[in-house]
């Protein structure tokens, strides 16, 4: 028989597994869903005492009460923040343990606190301030649960019924902060325990784009292609328990059972983003000044710029970094060879919380190809790519005189749910608004994955509300990154299309 130990997430107590409890112990299987402490209902009393430690134990409390038969394997299912109290029990008692299920939750590392997976950074800072400002700042501390309509800020309420939301409003409870402060620690010996991530798409994130990142070569992520785990999605917000009990206890049966997607292992030297650009470009000279690359035309006088803005997050310590991956080099070159400078930049995107510095990153970028003498400061185009597409804002909100162009290749123009980006910033689909007469010119992917195909039809949207000048340019058989993914005759003409219209606005129209 399999056991399924279920541990709720922030705010949360019992109640939400009620649903998935009883579908699986009809299935057959026994269901305990954990009483975290101080977290059943708004009177819970955490006590002064409530920390990380103090939920691992309520774990192991109700793994040892587990009967220890023959057959009976247990499943630990961990629920967002849950997910560093069942790890932690986990780690204790590995020999017990037969499988940890992520549920929509992050990937807790040792010495790490849950506060780092909390999804707004700015509520991230304040709590890291009580932190430093006296030991961990905890003691008899908690974070109110959030208001009816402020869930969305923890996790995408996507599926989730108007009762269910007023209920789960109604029995939250304030999470001490202690949980939250105090670091997870591991040996090491859930390493051993097979895992299923149970990925819920609407909140944000898919198989897809984790293959994605793997490919990145980001040491973090490298057990995930480890054939013991395993991937679902479910098409739904951030509490499949409450949007989709009945497919949540089919994934957590079939979990049990070994079932689910396994990444493909990527050796990072032939991962999709390095692999050959689809056009044959020129080899123009390149100079590199700081953090750009000038791809320069060979002309006297000046010309007009473009400048490309890669995606990310990408790791800090991946080789190549995304200006010298073929995709970005490859249009810089098609650029020049067209008759204007194309300029590639080095951001630091490297995690969710970066987009602030990165934007500041571009913005040095654009100031130092302006003042280059072989460029005509007044005719620039910036070109976003991938998730650079929210730093768009910035300039959509204001757009400079000297800006002719903005452009965006499949690009992220929204925040996704679970990214937890400040309300005012980086909102491109809120920005389009003020962006006047500015030309965009946007590339679609018809094999987008669903999370980020969904911000680019909310930024289409909103420009059409606002009479914004957009050009569309689609490739229907295309994926995210199809200029070295899909090398077919639509993706080239694509390309050529994109280029043609970006270089057209900044005054050349020479292209081949």
């Amino acid at each position: 028989m399999t056991v399924f130990i279920l541990v709720s997430g922030m705010f949360t107590g019992t109640h939400i597994w009620r649903d998935t409890a009883a579908r699986l112990t009809a299935a057959g299987a026994e269901a305990h869903p954990v009483a975290l402490t101080g977290l059943e209902g708004p009177g819970a009393a955490p006590g002064d005492g409530t920390d990380l430690e103090t939920h691992v134990e309520d774990v192991l409390a109700v793994i040892d009460s587990v009967g220890t038969a023959a057959g009976r394997e247990i499943v630990l299912v961990g629920h967002d923040y849950g997910i560093h109290p069942a790890l932690g029990a986990a780690d204790r008692r590995a020999e017990r343990v037969g499988r940890v299920v992520y549920l929509d939750a992050n990937m807790p590392r040792d010495g790490v606190p849950a506060l780092a997976t909390v999804p707004d950074q700015s509520l991230r800072e304040r709590l890291a301030g009580l932190a430093g400002a006296g030991g961990d700042g905890s003691a008899g501390a908690v974070l109110p649960p959030p208001a009816h309509d402020a869930w969305p800020l923890w996790g995408s309420t996507e599926g989730v019924a108007g009762a269910d939301l007023d209920q789960l409003t109604a029995l939250a409870a304030p999470q001490p902060l202690g949980t939250l402060l105090q670091p997870l620690r591991l040996t090491g010996a859930v390493d051993s325990v097979p895992t299923t991530g149970v990925l819920c798409t609407g909140n944000g994130t898919s198989i897809e784009m984790l293959q994605l990142l793997v490919g990145f070569g980001d040491p973090a992520l490298r057990a995930l292609v480890d054939p013991r785990v395993t991937f679902f999605e479910l098409p739904t917000g951030h509490w499949p328990m409450l949007s989709r009990p009945a497919e949540l206890t089919d994934v957590l049966l079939r979990a049990a059972a070994g079932e689910g997607h396994r990444l493909d292992p990527v050796d990072a030297e032939r991962g999709a983003h390095r692999r050959q650009f689809l056009l044959d470009v020129p080899d123009v000279p390149r100079e590199r000044h700081g953090t750009v690359d000038l791809y320069l035309p060979d002309a006297a006088e000046p010309r007009p710029a473009v400048v490309l803005v890669p995606g990310g997050p990408v790791p800090a310590d991946a080789r190549p970094t995304p200006w010298d991956w073929p995709t970005l080099s490859g249009y810089a070159r098609y650029a020049a060879g067209s008759g204007v400078v194309g300029a590639v930049l080095d951001h630091r995107l490297h995690g969710l919380a970066d987009y602030g510095r990165a934007a500041d990153d571009v913005a040095a970028a654009v100031e130092l190809v302006r003042a280059d003498p072989r460029v005509d400061a007044d005719r620039i185009a910036l070109w976003f790519f991938s998730g650079g597409g929210p730093i768009a804002a910035d300039w959509l909100d204001a757009p400079p005189v000297w800006l002719r162009c903005l452009a965006a290749t499949y690009p992220i123009l929204a925040p996704l749910p679970n990214w937890g980006l400040p309300d005012g910033r980086f909102r491109p689909a809120r920005a389009v608004a003020n962006a006047g007469a500015l030309p965009l010119v946007l590339t679609r992917v018809g094999l987008e994955m669903p999370e980020i195909a969904a911000t680019v039809e909310e930024f289409l949207s909103a420009a059409e509300d606002c009479g914004a000048d957009v050009e569309v340019i689609d490739v229907p058989r295309g994926h995210h990154a199809f200029e070295t993914r899909d090398p077919t005759d639509t993706s080239r003409e694509a390309v050529r299309h994109a280029m043609r219209s970006v270089l057209s606005h900044v005054g050349r129209h020479d292209t081949p």
